[in-house]
């Protein structure tokens, strides 16, 4: 009996159009073009500015060009997983109004919260999906509206973060491609240094919350920072090791777009080249469970089929890892 696995067959994906830079972040706070550039590497992030909308809308404008580009109709759509930070709504998920709002009416729908890692677990989880045998076809998105959660008075996080999203197909496979392997973990040290602090079920909503700025993110960058290159660069070693690949058999290293220090970083600590690492953050900065598939969406026409992937991620939580994946088609055939 041949094995299934699950292989990405497209991908879609959107960024609003009005884009914020570094000269109108410095007139927001005390900063400079020169310094957001030598400590984040980030230029420009793009922002969605239209009212009464939320992640939903980027997800649904990502998935229509998906199905778009795989030529796959609304009915076929077995399952949707929308990793996100930045829900439309508490409740219902945002996955569940994706569905209404694209007439995907024979799928299940869920959310996925993981911060910044989101994408690597939703992918997973949507590769397993596949592998059972009961799903045909399964859409991941990765998407955020970053700036619905970010100070913009806060000169240590507001430069960081931005909107955007994209999506993939996964199917099945019997061929040797697809999502090969992960490894994911939680150790939940995080907390103190990088969360929103009301808002939940533990600090409830009221006027003196909102009076306090304490619904946006709070982020110690110096934690943070150490604790993200040490556990991403560990999750790409084990993936290596363990599947028995060197560093001349990696076409494309994918690392969450959280900051250009921690990319290069990870990238020293690899030893890859850095003409193998995709990097987009200076014109897209942080769009947390975005980032990962944006990459791919910038990237695609790169791409070969057979290429070896290593996506990594490190979020809040602290959650982390690396997912291995071998391409599954030329991107150059699939252009947008």
């Amino acid at each position: 009996m041949q094995t299934i696995n699950a292989v990405i067959t497209g991908i879609g994906g959107y960024v609003p159009d009005y884009i914020l830079t570094n000269d109108e972040i410095s007139k927001m706070v005390d900063t400079t073009d020169e310094w957001i550039m030598g400590r984040i590497g980030i230029k420009e992030r793009h922002i969605l500015k239209d009212k009464g909308v939320g992640t939903s809308y980027i997800a649904r404008k990502a998935v229509k060009k998906l199905l778009q580009r795989t030529q796959t109709r609304p009915d076929d759509i077995d399952l949707v997983i929308v990793a996100t930070t930045t829900p439309d709504y508490r409740l219902p998920s945002t996955a569940s109004i994706l569905c209404d709002k694209l007439e995907l009416r024979h799928a299940f729908a869920f959310d996925m919260q993981a911060v910044c890692s989101g994408f690597l677990y939703a992918l997973e989880t949507g590769a397993n999906f596949i592998r059972s045998g009961k799903y045909k076809k399964v859409i991941v998105v990765g998407a955020d509206k970053m700036s619905s959660i970010i100070d913009y008075t806060d000169r240590a996080t507001c430069p960081i973060f931005a909107d955007g999203g994209a999506a993939f197909m996964l199917e099945p496979t019997t061929e040797n491609l697809g999502i090969m392997d992960s490894v994911l973990r939680t150790d939940g040290k995080g907390l103190p240094f990088l969360h929103i602090k009301a808002g939940g079920s533990v600090c409830e909503s009221s006027h003196y919350t909102l009076d306090n700025r304490m619904h946006y993110i709070y982020q110690e960058g110096r934690t943070v920072f150490k604790y993200a290159v040490a556990n991403m660069s560990d999750a790409c070693e084990a993936i290596i090791e363990r599947n028995h690949l060197s560093k001349y058999d990696i076409d494309w290293i994918i690392p969450h777009q959280a900051n250009q220090r921690i990319i290069s970083a990870v990238t020293q600590r690899l030893e890859v080249p850095s003409e193998k690492i995709m990097v987009n953050i200076e014109r897209y900065g942080n769009t947390s469970a975005g980032t990962l598939p944006l990459c791919i969406w910038d990237f695609e026409n790169k791409l070969k089929k057979g290429d070896n992937l290593i996506f990594t991620a490190f979020g809040a939580g602290f959650a982390w890892g690396a997912i291995y994946v071998k391409w599954g088609y030329d991107g150059q055939e699939n252009e947008k």
